[in-house]
Parts: structure tokens; sequence; C-alpha cells
């Protein structure tokens, strides 16, 4: 299924984001696959990041980043089948990181 911009945008803002405690150095939030709500589906979200997004490197690993809206989103790269999340950080919080 073919996906536009602005349904992955109102995908990605109308999930509920939890903050992601276990890296307090690295503030950021996630949304999970099994609590996910939008229309558009949780693969093609994942899958339009990663093939719309950009690589850059951190710490050890490159992943694929996606902005909208003054965040940056992405996943950990596993395969789609095994992706349960997807992470978000404002843009300002990772600048300096990346």
């Amino acid at each position: 299924m073919k996906v536009t911009l602005n349904e992955i945008t109102d995908a990605l803002l109308s999930q509920e984001w939890v903050c992601a405690k276990t890296q307090p150095q690295n503030p950021h939030e996630y949304c999970l696959r099994r609590n996910w709500s939008a229309k558009t589906s949780f693969d093609d979200v994942v899958m339009y990041i990663r093939q719309n997004g950009y690589e850059l490197s951190f710490g050890r690993h490159r992943y694929t980043y996606f902005n909208v809206c003054g965040y940056r989103y992405w996943t950990m790269g596993s395969p789609l089948s095994e992706t349960i999340l997807i992470n978000r950080a404002k843009d300002e919080e990772l600048g300096s990181q990346h």
C-alpha cells in the first residue's frame, strides 16, 4: 500500500509516546506496535521511515532517521516482523550527538 507523508505524519502524531527511562543521557520517547492506534499500519510507517529517511551513526551503530514536525523518528533496524517500537526525539536534543 502506498502511503503519503500526511498519513505518516498523522499516524506518528496520534500515538501515545512513552518516555524512555533507560537512557537518560539520550532523552527520547517510544511507541509500541502492540499499542498502535492509527489507521495507517505500524508496518507502513516503519517502512516509510526506512525508505525515505537518512542514515546517521549513533555510537557504533547506524540508524535510519526520518524528520517530521520537529521530531526525529527511528527504529532499531530489526527485520520488520521483529520491530516492536518506533523511537522519537526532538531534533534539538539529538543534534549534537550525531
